[in-house]
């Protein structure tokens, strides 16, 4: 499947049911959680992977991984912190993997947006520390959308 924007990748996204949503959204997590310190959204993710999760642990796991995004945005101050600032999105993504379904919310795609807004601290944090990219150098795309569509059977 070729991808080639983001209106034709939040389609395809539309198009997957909420486990297949799941697995994509653990995909852009794990993409993306060496920038977060916090355990406890290691922790919502690796709940999400094992089998037979009941709805009280996926609660507490979102109660968790939702204070530590609440920690990390309030460590990011008025001089943006950007790697606080990563952190916070990491956590954001993760959430999704843990929310409830909710009709007509797409888990893969609230998290694919966060996983992008971590990985765009992190490229400020390098600029910052590194100085800017020069003129006509090539940026990535933090995500190719086609490697994480993977993701689904």
């Amino acid at each position: 499947m070729r991808i080639n924007n983001d209106a034709e990748f939040k389609v395809a996204l539309n198009g997957l049911d909420i486990h297949q949503q799941r697995r994509v959204v653990v995909a852009f997590v794990e993409s993306v959680l060496p920038l977060c310190p916090d355990n406890r959204v290691s922790a919502a993710l690796g709940m999400v992977k094992r089998a037979g999760v009941g709805d009280a642990e996926l609660a507490a796991a979102y109660r968790d991984a939702n204070s530590a995004r609440v920690e990390l945005f309030t460590q990011c101050g008025k001089e943006a912190d950007w790697p606080a600032q990563a952190g916070h999105f990491v956590a954001k993504a993760a959430l999704c993997c843990v929310k409830p379904d909710e009709p007509g919310s797409n888990l893969a795609w609230e998290a694919a947006m966060a996983a992008r807004l971590a990985r765009t601290c992190e490229t400020v944090a390098e600029g910052a520390r590194y100085g800017k990219p020069r003129s006509g150098e090539p940026v990535p795309h933090p995500l190719r959308p086609a490697e994480f569509m993977k993701a689904t059977p």
